[in-house]
């Protein structure tokens, strides 16, 4: 995959002063539109943190099912400006003929404000996950304390701001390894993920760390990249469990000052 730059690099957060009893300075995380065009075709606008741009958009390509892996990006430019990002991509034949399918289904449903309007949408939404083992990984309760833990250690960008979130890998042994932060928790996990598959990480040696709560969305995207198990901060959604028992995917969370297998 061929990336070029356009433009200046936008920062991921900017400093302000804030006034109180005593002036202060505090950084504020960035947000900018992001726009994904697949050989100019506009496909979505995201609001996102403007860094690990690659990542985020090899990642959110992969869980978007627009392509199938890093070899279907011809060339990717990246532009930006003070307006935002425009990801431009060049992908093969063959994966652009699939996305024409996918924006030809999307313009016959109806928009709404729930998001969810039309059969296509519904049936997407509830499409059965293929599962991503034989069955769920255990996972020892001192490894998950152990990545939770020491997430908020390697979160810089949080430690600014105090308002972005963060998806991580972690090793079997709780150690994390990779992270990737975004004011999006989705964004987040697409950047992580495109940055496993870049980095030719094996999804069996491994699990992923949030610092939000277990949607379904979270796990699905997961689950599209093979991620085995799930650790988050907050507790899950009913439907993300149900999400993660199709794929065999194990979810734990943190509860107190440990850490519970909830699937």
């Amino acid at each position: 995959m061929k990336v070029t730059f356009h433009g200046e690099d936008l920062p991921s957060s900017r400093e302000y002063e804030v006034l109180g009893e005593v002036t202060t300075r505090w950084h504020i995380a960035e947000e900018v539109p992001v726009a994904f065009v697949y050989n100019r075709r506009n496909h979505a606008v995201l609001m996102a943190t403007p860094d690990d741009l690659v990542d985020f958009a090899l990642g959110f390509s992969l869980t978007e099912n627009i392509v199938r892996s890093p070899d279907d990006v011809l060339k990717l430019d990246i532009h930006q400006s003070s307006q935002g990002v425009d990801l431009r991509f060049k992908i093969t034949n063959q994966a652009i003929e699939k996305f024409d399918i996918i924006q030809r289904r999307r313009n016959l449903v109806g928009s709404a404000s729930c998001g969810l309007c039309g059969l296509e949408n519904v049936d997407v939404l509830f499409r059965k996950l293929e599962p991503v083992g034989d069955e769920a990984i255990l996972l020892d309760k001192q490894v998950i304390q152990k990545a939770l833990t020491s997430l908020k250690n390697h979160q810089p960008l949080n430690k600014l701001t105090r308002t972005v979130h963060a998806a991580a890998w972690s090793d079997m042994n709780g150690s994390i390894k990779i992270v990737r932060e975004d004011v999006g928790r989705h964004n987040a996990l697409d950047k992580l993920l495109g940055a496993l598959v870049q980095e030719r990480i094996d999804k069996q040696l491994g699990f992923v760390v949030m610092s939000s709560r277990c949607s379904y969305e979270i796990v699905e995207k997961a689950a599209m990249q093979n991620v085995r198990a799930l650790t988050c901060v907050s507790a899950p959604t009913a439907f993300a469990l149900r999400k993660a028992a199709e794929a065999n995917m194990a979810i734990y969370a943190q509860l107190g000052q440990g850490a519970v297998r909830l699937l």
